[in-house]
């Protein structure tokens, strides 16, 4: 643990990385399955210049996993900077870190969801439920910081 850290600073930025694990796990789940595809189906490279151009090429599973690990660089990005800012800001009580816990995991959940059945409506719960993780975390610090 680093020392500049107190260990329930360190504990609030344990999802954190272990949300990033996950995005590199999706981003070589990514690789594995189109490279091979590109290969096997004569997909020169160049039409990966346009994403659009692209997913019209690959079949619909290589494009889910892609999708996917397009979109833990989007939401996932409010949830970096609230994990620090938590970490930071005196804002990692247990229950902010369970929240944070529990992003990561309905996140994960959302990636298998997306990258295999892929229903949307499961997909929308999965995201509905992580956001409400955050919604839950900031009320409470605008709460800590702002009221108390």
């Amino acid at each position: 643990m680093p020392e500049a850290l107190n260990y329930a600073q360190f504990k609030a930025l344990l999802p954190v990385l272990a949300l990033i694990t996950w995005t590199l796990v999706v981003w070589l789940w990514v690789m594995l399955t189109r490279i091979p595809t590109m290969q096997r189906e004569k997909i020169h490279p160049q039409k990966g210049k346009y994403t659009d151009q692209l997913a019209d090429l690959l079949p619909e599973k290589v494009r889910n996993v892609s999708d996917n690990y397009n979109h833990l660089h989007e939401q996932p990005t409010l949830f970096y900077a609230l994990a620090f800012f938590l970490a930071l800001g005196g804002g990692y009580d247990n229950v902010n870190v369970a929240l944070l816990w529990g992003y990561v995991i309905i996140r994960i959940m959302h990636s298998f969801i997306q990258a295999t059945i892929n229903i949307v409506v499961y997909r929308f719960y999965a995201f509905v439920a992580s956001s409400i993780c955050l919604f839950v975390i900031v009320i409470r610090e605008l709460i800590r910081i702002f009221l108390i």
